[in-house]
């Protein structure tokens, strides 16, 4: 059994990430992608680790910040879900609206 499972829609974000990194630079897309999923491995092994954030949504979610990118995340859930993966350059209310939509 996985450890963690992605939302669809974050998988969806995972392939966006990459692709826009890829149009510049292929290897800095893969580096990126696997940082990603190194930080979804040990939230895995230790969900509390990251940090909540009341500001952004009212569901009991956790969020831990790889680069430039938010991975939203539900520390309760066996397997991990990981229900979001955005820039955390978004405004808060754009990231508020995205994990409403993927109850």
């Amino acid at each position: 059994m996985s450890q963690f499972v992605l939302h669809p829609e974050a998988y969806a974000d995972v392939d966006e990430i990459w692709e826009y990194i890829a149009a510049d630079n292929l290897d800095a897309a893969d580096r990126v992608i696997q940082e990603v999923y190194k930080a979804i491995h040990s939230l895995a092994s230790f969900p509390y680790q990251g940090h909540e954030r009341p500001d952004l949504t009212k569901r009991p979610l956790r969020f831990q910040t790889v680069r430039d990118y938010l991975v939203a995340y539900a520390p309760e859930e066996k397997p991990l879900v990981v229900v979001a993966v955005l820039h955390g350059r978004r405004n808060p209310r754009v990231i508020a609206a995205a994990l409403n939509r993927r109850g």
